[in-house]
């Protein structure tokens, strides 16, 4: 028996069936108003052919959980915009494209291990460790006696993506990275 979700217990990531499509939950807000009853407003993918809906549910409505295949594959190289993975066992590649790996491209880094996600064999997307470790390209020198602000300072990472850091990191510094949000974690 296959599990199934109740809109109510809608989180990040939840992958279920609706209509005949299979759709992932991008965002999702649980609504209280003062009157009336309660629904879940979400922005959901449809992991198939890509599209995003917003849609709202009533929390007791009930879907049955997508049986969704992970597979741990190991990231090779890009080459003219196609994402080259490869089975750990069986050395097969598997070609992905951006649309495919969405904002997980901003944390991708050759030879780092994820999991291909799939659905009847039609692989839509990856998933990422919770951090990453990405050197520090670009970053304005801190100055020294500068406590006045607490927001950091841009800093660009080895892959090309930009993120706030604190003060005290600088060019060629290692630090941890967190997938989920893009955030500065720690200097490794």
């Amino acid at each position: 028996m296959a599990a199934v979700y109740s809109a109510g217990d809608f989180r990040n990531g939840t992958t279920f069936e609706m209509d005949g499509n299979v759709y992932r939950i991008v965002e999702f807000q649980h609504v209280k108003p003062g009157k009336g009853s309660a629904f879940v407003r979400t922005k959901i993918k449809n992991v198939i052919t890509g599209a995003v809906l917003e849609k709202t549910f009533n929390p007791s409505e009930k879907f049955p959980a997508a049986e969704i295949e992970r597979k741990e594959m190991q990231y090779l190289y890009e080459d003219g915009g196609i994402y080259y993975f490869m089975d750990n066992e069986t050395y097969d590649q598997t070609p992905l494209n951006k649309d495919q790996l969405g904002d997980s491209l901003k944390f991708l880094k050759e030879n780092m291990n994820v999991k291909l996600l799939s659905y009847q064999g039609n692989v839509f997307s990856i998933e990422l460790p919770i951090s990453v470790e990405l050197e520090v390209t670009y970053t304005e020198p801190g100055f020294a006696g500068n406590t006045t602000t607490t927001s950091g300072k841009p800093a660009t990472l080895e892959n090309g993506y930009e993120l706030t850091v604190p003060m005290f990191i600088n060019i060629g510094d290692i630090i941890k990275v967190d997938t989920r949000t893009g955030e500065y974690m720690e200097r490794v």
